[in-house]
């Protein structure tokens, strides 16, 4: 028997769909949380690292294949690169994976920083 459900997390509401898979159907409560309200205090700029230029990704930039932090970036902006060229090594589950161009052109902007934790999908470097 599906079920139906709607919850809250951080704010947002979302009905889920669950399959009930055995034991005694239990009644449904309705339990508020209680809302907590605090102040925000407004936002500290902080200063950017000189030595690694960050630009916007557009929509041509390459993305990272899988999750994980960006080691080394082995180029900078303006490089001239030829395909199959390593861009940046990506460690992933503890292996170190070579991001390589996937044409040649010039480094039109770097999207990350080294350290940074990244997701698959997530813009790395643009080539033109």
């Amino acid at each position: 028997m599906l079920r139906k459900f709607k919850i809250a997390i951080d704010g947002m509401e979302y009905m889920v769909e669950m399959e009930e898979i055995g034991g005694v159907p239990q009644p449904v409560q309705t339990v508020q949380a209680p809302v907590a309200v605090a102040a925000v205090a407004a936002p500290t700029e902080q200063p950017a690292a000189p030595d690694a230029p960050v630009s916007a990704a557009s929509g041509d930039a390459m993305t990272a294949p899988m999750p994980g932090t960006i080691l080394k970036v082995l180029v900078n902006i303006g490089d001239e690169v030829k395909e199959n060229q390593p861009l940046m090594i990506l460690e992933a589950m503890k292996m170190e994976n070579e991001v390589v161009a996937n044409h040649a052109g010039k480094v039109a902007g770097i999207h990350v920083n080294q350290g940074q934790v990244v997701n698959a999908g997530y813009a790395l470097i643009t080539i033109v």
